[in-house]
């Protein structure tokens, strides 16, 4: 056997040596580590999807999102959620930026609670004011969108007088209010539009009906109590009151506590509408013929 035959043979022996070294490394050394390749490769291939299939499969869930939102919005009362403890402080100064100067109020957390499957905060509301604005703060969190509740009031008279001297009725009240909150958002809406919190109008229940304080003349009109019919004209009177201050007045024009309501220049009559604290009281001057006046109530 010549050399270049030989040096064949040894050339073949060698490959035949590194390939079953290799297929003893892959299969034997490596197995574990393959195995564990192609099983990241089944999952990745699992989780990959079409980029197109993607954004269709989130404009379908979108709009169902959507549907649930808009049920959601339609209902009277939403609860919120994970709401915090700081926002009932934000929605009672907002109510109360209209409240007139006589109404304050004071607010005060008490509590953290929980109702079932929901969460509430507990706050009282304390103070005094109109009738008006207290009736608008009890209609502003019963009516409000994120769910609040008026769990007891306690309302008393109160009087307080102005500078004028003149007394404002009021009424003082103390407020237990419940404000529900869930820590999942199946009860809440995306964006939160408010429910109309104007309250309608209403009589003031706390208001006297006959008062013994009388407001004071302080535009200095006609007192009627003591005047006396001086002269009349087809469209007016003239009338003097006690301290001989003479007046012309016409129908409709404002007396003190009352209006002039009717000049009868044939019978020589001018009438007279008085609210004299709740008390209604018809006047009438007269002038007659020999010039002197008479009251007739």
């Amino acid at each position: 056997m010549n050399r270049k035959i030989k040096n064949t043979l040894a050339l073949v022996g060698l490959l035949i040596i590194i390939l079953v070294l290799g297929g003893a490394v892959l299969f034997i050394f490596q197995r574990g580590k393959i195995k564990a390749d192609q099983l990241k490769l089944q999952q990745l291939k699992a989780t990959h999807y079409d980029t197109g299939q993607l954004n269709k499969q989130y404009r379908g869930l979108l709009a169902k999102a959507s549907v649930l939102d808009s049920v959601l919005a339609q209902r009277k009362f939403n609860i919120p959620q994970d709401l915090s403890s700081i926002s009932f402080y934000n929605f009672l100064n907002k109510v109360s930026s209209t409240f007139s100067q006589n109404t304050q109020t004071n607010i005060e957390f008490v509590d953290k609670k929980k109702d079932k499957e929901f969460y509430y905060y507990e706050y009282k509301i304390s103070g005094g004011g109109d009738y008006e604005d207290l009736f608008q703060l009890i209609y502003a969190i019963e009516q409000s969108k994120e769910l609040k509740k008026i769990k007891s009031v306690t309302l008393n008279n109160l009087v307080s007088t102005n500078k004028d001297g003149m007394p404002n009725f009021l009424v003082s009240f103390n407020i237990v209010v419940d404000v529900y909150y869930s820590d999942n958002n199946r009860f809440a809406t995306t964006e939160l539009v408010e429910n109309n919190l104007t309250a309608p109008p209403i009589y003031d229940d706390f208001y006297p009906l006959i008062r013994s304080q009388i407001p004071p003349n302080t535009d200095n009109l006609l007192d009627v109590q003591g005047a006396k019919l001086l002269a009349l004209i087809p469209q007016g009177a003239f009338i003097a009151d006690s301290k001989g201050n003479t007046y012309l007045l016409w129908e409709g024009q404002q007396v003190y506590l009352g209006y002039l309501t009717k000049i009868d220049y044939e019978h020589n009559i001018v009438s007279f509408i008085l609210n004299k604290g709740g008390i209604i009281e018809k006047v009438d001057l007269t002038l007659d013929k020999e010039g002197t006046n008479k009251n007739i109530k």
